[in-house]
């Protein structure tokens, strides 16, 4: 498993860089199965020390999570538990519900765009109905079954997630979290 520890605008030491190896090692050992790396960031907020960690799952599934504490080891401590959840719950669903994935997921390629809001000085009509793209970057688009589009989406804490259906050939789906707390999944006939 690849490793990439770093700490952002914080000087961290080979202990910590150690010890974070260790703890998420041990816990993609005890739940992943395959792991194919994993991304830790240190950084500094404020007072307070911020941890963020993300593991990367031969299945084409990434847990993150992040936590902060006084104590920058306190702060990835917090952060593997909420590590530990997330692929615990992961890994009951799959024994529960899912066959296990032969195969890595595939991922096509697709453009992600961010559109500038709206402020609040503008006056209520806009001078033009072409929305102005504040960034364009190059995003993938997973294959997988409604199940584990479902599962992907909740460990990454997205209110929703655009895919390529596996089971069929009708383009790309959409699973998204509603108002009432329910899972939506838009298919196109």
């Amino acid at each position: 498993m690849k490793y990439q520890i770093s700490g952002k605008q914080i000087d961290i030491g080979d202990a910590l860089k150690a010890h974070a190896e260790e703890q998420i090692g041990a816990l993609a050992e005890k739940y992943a199965g395959r792991p194919t790396g994993a991304v830790v960031i240190f950084s500094r907020d404020g007072h307070a020390f911020a941890a963020e960690a993300e593991i990367h799952l031969s299945t084409g599934l990434n847990a993150q999570a992040s936590a902060k504490d006084n104590e920058i080891y306190a702060a990835f401590d917090k952060c593997v538990d909420k590590l530990e959840k997330q692929l615990r719950r992961y890994k009951r669903r799959l024994k529960d519900h899912h066959k296990e994935r032969a195969q890595p997921v595939e991922h096509g390629g697709g453009a992600a765009y961010i559109l500038a809001g709206s402020t609040e000085n503008e006056a209520d009509e806009p001078e033009t109905l072409q929305p102005m793209i504040i960034a364009e970057m190059e995003t993938k688009i997973p294959e997988l079954s409604v199940g584990e589009a479902v599962m992907q989406m909740e460990l990454r804490g997205a209110p929703v997630l655009v895919f390529r259906n596996e089971k069929q050939d009708r383009g790309v789906n959409i699973v998204y979290r509603r108002d009432d707390g329910n899972i939506g999944w838009i298919d196109p006939h």
